[in-house]
């Protein structure tokens, strides 16, 4: 009698843990992330200096990046929430510091790339594909270009700003087909 009560206690807590972990079908997946990046890109306050980013685990989304505004870090997690299927959000969203000092560079730095000749093109729609991240005086340029010479000459054009102190080009180049 102790036997079977040893082998049945065995058998059912290798089971359990199959039971307790529920299969993904790839579509489910596919569809969270069409929807994140949907709601993330409907944000009415996110502006060319916000750096919005995801990662879907599952039914668990992580929100990265940086914002300066506040709002924003909130406004991203309500949204991804209220997405059916997602069961937990993890927002890691880094809200930048205030300061004075980086609003002036924000506001330099935007017109040094969006206001050169070469570069104009990327200023004009609505969501910039060029995103301008200022943390203490350092900088960071996140997104996507269309050629190797434009993420040299934004990095080139942010580098001549007076008053930043270092700058990282994470800019991707994105050749269309």
């Amino acid at each position: 009698m102790r036997t079977n009560s040893v082998v049945l206690l065995v058998v059912l807590s290798m089971t359990v843990p199959t039971f307790a972990q529920r299969e993904i079908p790839p579509q489910a997946v596919e569809r969270i992330q069409k929807e994140v990046r949907h709601e993330l890109l409907m944000l009415p306050f996110e502006t060319v200096f916000d750096n919005l980013a995801y990662k879907v685990d599952g039914y668990t989304v992580t929100l990265l990046g940086q914002v300066s505004n506040p709002t924003v870090k909130s406004s991203a997690e309500s949204a991804v929430k209220k997405i059916e299927g997602v069961e937990k959000v993890d927002n890691q969203i880094e809200v930048l510091p205030v300061s004075p000092m980086d609003d002036r560079l924000r506001r330099q730095l935007y017109r040094s790339i969006y206001g050169y000749p070469a570069l104009q093109r990327y200023s004009l729609g609505v969501l910039k594909p060029i995103r301008i991240i200022v943390k203490n005086g350092n900088v960071t340029l996140e997104g996507v270009v269309d050629r190797e010479a434009d993420k040299n000459i934004a990095g080139i054009r942010a580098n001549g700003v007076h008053g930043v102190f270092s700058v990282t080009n994470n800019l991707r180049v994105v050749q269309d087909k």
